[in-house]
């Protein structure tokens, strides 16, 4: 029996040296092979703006002249421009012309006379700078005899109109974290809020000035808002107002993906070493730990001051997005450094401060004080707070992110030696019971 149970103790043995050593090596080869290259880990915000290159051409040279920017494939500023000199003019500053006929100025004197026409619901129109033309677009709400009255109003301007019809009907409503973008960039919806009488999205100040017109859809077929207030630099947050003045059903959720959402109940403050989650259009739901507080950024744009700090990670088109644990709201996404490949330092504007200083509240929220990490109280039907988002997936992608962490190659070595000399022990101790078995057999058999 004893040496039964010394057999099982060398297999078991045997068996968790070799898991150390599988272990080990996939810590060390991950490690490795997601070593970033020497980069800058200067702050950055985190919005995907057009180009900054880009809108300073556009700025200088006039409306007269050009026509928008955006950026191509490459990540290059492409300038719409109208003639030979001013095309010499962007490619000098590194940028690349694309001639145009029409003038900023001729597409938005075209914007003017489709406003002063009689309102059609069901429209929108915009600037497609690539195409050089005014679209018009109108849902399937749209009667016949209404689209074929803007259709002669179109055909009065010009043929840089382009009319088409689309399917589905125009809507405004959005659920934190999905994308909101403008021809200035792309950003993540934060929180619904409410001053009582209007609804807004609280979002990220870098993401668009005052006056910035937002669109839930790449094509501008579904326009949000336009940015009504803000702070940025010093503070970091914006009001965008609903086109309707409503935020609409489901106003309260944050967007998590596959559909899903959290149940925000109310604002808190964190506390350090808390775990918090984050959403955002480009990485999605990703979580972590508050590092610090009162953090100061100073980002290229200017030095913000008041942030928490954390170890989520984030990447472009994050900014503005919402905050939150246990269902309650806690900021918007600033910006950071790193990615979600490598992790990061991410840093987020307070949700209380921003509220008070705009004077708005949370949309069908219960209380406004809950204290770090607990829970508000819900309104009468609503679900608990945080219970409507499945966020159990999140532990495991820690643990891939734990495990590829470069700074894993000593631990991983480590486990890898203790393995080793786990196996070298083992097979000792297996030889030198067989050697003693042998001469306990040569002895009985030759006494």
């Amino acid at each position: 029996m004893r040496h039964a149970r010394r057999r099982i103790v060398r297999r078991v043995t045997r068996l968790a040296a070799v898991g150390g050593l599988l272990v080990g090596s996939a810590m060390v080869t991950r490690a490795v092979a997601s070593e970033p290259p020497d980069a800058s880990t200067a702050p950055r915000t985190l919005a995907r703006t057009a180009s900054g290159a880009g809108a300073d051409l556009v700025s200088r040279l006039g409306t007269d002249r050009t026509a928008g920017h955006w950026v191509d494939s490459d990540g290059r500023p492409v300038v719409a421009v109208t003639d030979a000199r001013t095309a010499e003019a962007v490619r000098r500053a590194g940028a690349t012309a694309k001639r145009v006929r029409h003038s900023m100025s001729e597409l938005r004197s075209a914007t003017a006379t489709l406003r002063a026409a009689p309102r059609v619901p069901g429209t929108a129109w915009a600037l497609d700078y690539r195409s050089n033309e005014v679209v018009v677009r109108g849902d399937r709400t749209v009667s016949g005899s209404d689209w074929s009255r803007l259709t002669g109003v179109a055909e009065g301007i010009g043929g840089f109109v382009h009319m088409e019809r689309t399917e589905g009907v125009f809507t405004t409503r959005l659920n934190g974290a999905e994308p909101i973008l403008s021809t200035a960039g792309r950003c993540s919806a934060g929180f619904n809020v409410t001053d009582g009488t209007r609804d807004f999205i609280l979002t990220a100040g870098h993401c668009g000035p005052t006056g910035s017109v937002w669109f839930g859809d790449g094509r501008g077929e579904r326009q949000i808002g336009r940015t009504v207030a803000g702070s940025f630099p010093g503070d970091d947050f914006s009001l965008v107002e609903y086109a309707n003045g409503k935020a609409g059903e489901g106003a309260d959720l944050v967007a998590v993906g596959d559909g899903k959402g959290v149940r925000i109940t109310g604002t808190g403050e964190p506390a350090v070493g808390q775990r918090v989650f984050r959403s955002g259009s480009t990485s999605g739901l990703r979580d972590g730990r508050v590092t610090a507080l009162d953090a100061t950024v100073n980002y290229p744009e200017g030095t913000v001051t008041g942030l928490i700090e954390t170890d989520v990670c984030a990447e472009p088109g994050d900014s503005g997005g919402p905050m939150f644990s246990e269902g309650i709201a806690l900021g918007v996404t600033s910006g950071g450094s790193g990615d979600c490949d490598k992790g990061g330092t991410t840093f987020f504007q307070p949700l209380p401060e921003a509220m008070e200083s705009l004077g708005v509240r949370l949309v069908g929220s219960g209380r406004q004080d809950a204290a770090a990490g607990t829970s508000a109280t819900a309104p009468p039907g609503a679900a608990a707070s945080g219970a409507s988002a499945p966020v159990t997936g999140v532990e495991g992608s820690t643990l891939l992110a734990r495990l590829t962490d470069r700074r894993n190659v000593g631990p991983g070595l480590l486990i890898v030696a203790g393995s080793l000399v786990a196996l070298v022990a083992t097979r000792w101790i297996r030889a030198e019971a067989d050697r003693k078995a042998y001469q306990r057999h040569y002895s009985a058999t030759w006494g």
